[in-house]
């Protein structure tokens, strides 16, 4: 009978740090362990769940998806709904004990991972699961250029027609409370920087977290996985300890970020790209991701968008049973969801 705690592997990080394609990579090299997958998404779109289901996370061989082997809470942050959702879903996971090796949580974005550390205290849940270790995914270039948001044009616009904000902004929070709750920091997309930009981000990182916290460099997520597993570190039991910006706040949510998504028709990946990198310099988004159909292509079009920067592939074939469509998922400040899918639609030339 197993009686030693599953231990919980907590990934945190800002939109886009690359939390999702370090979750791939862990599945992928698993050598055999059972490890069960919480995803946790800020909007409506599983885009995240859909990734990982697409690698066979969470489906049998056969390509049908198996319930309780992969959990998405797509229900707003984790931090907001912990007691809603997660609880829950631990109960569930509490029960196939025997079955579970290790967990993988990927929180959203916007999530404030303090809180859902703290939740491991929860009786029900310390006697079953502890939190081996909380991992925060830096993206490495987005901290380069000064801000903490995918479009730091966009950001700094905003600030300088608001005189109440100072740098103290909802994203530089955030950013340094999922670096107060990190036993291990990855500065991820390190191909990304040269060697001097690499170094003021260590430095930027290292003034925010204790010394006997490691900072490692990535690119893609790719690390051997005994620097990401099994580090023992039981974080639920020192998390109190460390200082955050909503510490006596009785309550959090995410009300300076908006969430939308919309469905077009088939178009060109070219023509998409284009309207996109146009769309980000003229508002302030921090994120696009989703699914394309393409005209005459029988793979579907994963699209990831931070910044300036869009990434595309094609990640498998449509499925016989699913419409070909295409599914984009916004995520910013401030956004009007109708003027952004009016302009969306004239830049690809499609009807109001």
């Amino acid at each position: 009978m197993q009686t030693a705690r599953i231990p919980a592997t907590i990934v945190t990080g800002f939109l886009g740090s690359g939390k999702t394609t370090l979750l791939r990579h862990i599945l992928d090299n698993a050598n055999g362990q059972r490890i069960a997958v919480i995803v946790n998404e800020f909007g409506e779109l599983g885009i995240d769940g859909d990734i990982l289901k697409s690698c066979g996370i969470g489906c049998d061989d056969a390509g049908n998806e198996v319930d309780g082997q992969l959990y998405e809470l797509a229900n707003g942050c984790m931090c907001c709904t912990v007691q809603e959702e997660f609880f829950p879903v631990m109960k569930k996971l509490a029960e196939r004990r025997q079955d579970i090796d290790a967990i993988l949580i990927e929180t959203s974005g916007l999530a404030l991972p303090k809180p859902l550390v703290q939740a491991f205290q929860w009786p029900e849940i310390a006697n079953v699961f502890t939190v081996d270790a909380v991992v925060t995914v830096v993206d490495t270039p987005a901290a380069f250029a000064g801000q903490f948001a995918a479009n730091p044009q966009a950001v700094d616009a905003q600030r300088q027609a608001d005189p109440n904000l100072d740098h103290e902004s909802p994203l530089h929070e955030l950013f340094e409370d999922q670096l107060s709750a990190a036993d291990l920091v990855i500065l991820n997309k390190a191909d990304l920087v040269d060697t001097q930009a690499l170094a003021q981000v260590e430095q930027l990182v290292r003034a925010e977290i204790p010394a006997e916290v490691k900072i490692i460099q990535a690119s893609n997520g790719v690390l051997p996985l005994p620097v990401l597993l099994g580090l023992g570190k039981a974080a639920e039991t020192t998390i109190d300890q460390r200082k955050s910006h909503h510490d006596h706040e009785e309550d959090h949510d995410h009300d300076d970020f908006d969430s939308f998504d919309l469905s077009l028709p088939e178009v060109s990946k070219e023509a998409l790209l284009n309207a996109l990198a146009q769309l980000v310099q003229r508002q302030s988004i921090l994120r696009v991701k989703g699914f394309v159909a393409v005209p005459g292509k029988p793979m579907r079009l994963l699209v990831q968008g931070v910044g300036k920067r869009f990434d595309a592939h094609f990640d498998r074939a449509w499925r016989a049973d699913e419409a070909r469509s295409t599914r984009l998922v916004f995520i910013g400040q401030e956004l009007d969801a109708a003027a952004l899918q009016s302009e969306l639609h004239a830049l690809l030339g499609l009807p109001a």
